[in-house]
């Protein structure tokens, strides 16, 4: 089969295109024929081992699952004598997290991996743009408990998590203002934002507290403008936040009536429901910035590590 291998850290170019042996299904798999996956923030991390801590979970000097890809929508072709929850033929979607392998042509999953039934109103592409920011944004919108009619902004709102968290944050009744460059400001509204901010052109942060909810999904815009953006007993969500920025977190929840979230996003069967759910209801869809072939993947992370992608970058197999 078709698959990309990451053969070092560093540059796109160390993706090289080969040939790996099909895989056969445990008796509690179903191998999947992946038809589009996404490159994601997190896939150029990995690759670029980003932050140097990556090392010390996926390999010191290579990454230790030389296959990336932690996202998919494919076709099961073959399941294990004990699987039950799927059947050949089924059109799914899910994460691949922490196996990843989602860079090729075939996978095998547990059936109790984080899988479900694709939406039947999307096709592979629009699902598996769905999933990588939305799963996020999910996880962290959850811990904020958000009321109907709170104020909540979300900085990076075009980004893959960002567009996701608009909508997720409308979806649970919440005041929106998305903030994103003057070229996503249309696109940013259709998503269901109430408020648009131009950041070339305006500092969120400069006309007091205003937020009960700040979500800062890129990590570009500093933690003290955040922090003065917040009313009182509010909560900022560092979705993209490292070790500095989160030891600083720590101190604000503990010095002040200010709460700061962030950590790892937890990816589960249940959330991927939940989206498959959201998505049939129209309350949620994938934004798609550009598709590339399999054979063009070294250009697709070119492409995202610019840091200019709106909402996904979608890989297709098919």
């Amino acid at each position: 089969m078709k698959a990309v291998v990451c053969t070092a850290y560093g540059s796109p170019e160390v993706l090289q295109l080969a040939a790996l042996a099909k895989p056969s299904p445990k008796d509690n798999e179903i191998l999947i024929k992946i038809h589009a996956t996404a490159v994601t923030i997190a896939d150029c991390r990995l690759r670029k081992a980003d932050p140097f801590a990556v090392r010390f979970f996926f390999g010191f000097f290579k990454p230790r699952r030389p296959v990336l890809g932690g996202v998919l929508s494919g076709e099961v072709e073959a399941i294990g004598k004990n699987v039950r929850q799927f059947k050949v033929g089924d059109l799914v979607f899910g994460s691949s997290f922490p196996i990843l392998s989602a860079y090729a042509e075939y996978i095998c999953l547990p059936e109790t991996g984080n899988l479900a039934i694709k939406p039947e109103s999307m096709n592979h592409d629009e699902a598996a743009a769905l999933l990588f920011g939305s799963m996020t944004a999910l996880h962290f919108l959850r811990k904020v408990d958000i009321r109907p009619g709170q104020k909540v902004l979300i900085y990076g709102a075009s980004g893959a998590v960002g567009s996701a968290a608009v909508q997720i944050a409308k979806y649970f009744g919440a005041e929106v203002t998305g903030v994103c460059s003057t070229t996503n400001l249309e696109m940013v509204k259709s998503l269901g934002a109430d408020h648009v901010i131009d950041y070339t052109k305006t500092d969120f942060s400069k006309n007091g507290p205003q937020y009960e909810v700040i979500f800062e999904t890129v990590n570009k815009t500093p933690y003290a403008s955040c922090v003065a953006a917040l009313k009182s007993g509010g909560t900022l969500i560092l979705g993209a936040g490292l070790l500095g920025a989160m030891l600083r977190g720590v101190w604000t929840s503990l010095t002040s009536n200010k709460k700061v979230i962030t950590g790892m996003a937890t990816e589960t069967a249940e959330i991927v429901r939940f989206l498959k759910k959201m998505a049939e209801e129209g309350k949620i869809k994938g934004v798609i910035d550009r598709k590339y072939p399999i054979e063009q993947i070294a250009e697709a992370h070119a492409y995202v590590d610019k840091g200019h992608k709106k909402g996904n970058v979608i890989v297709g197999l098919i």
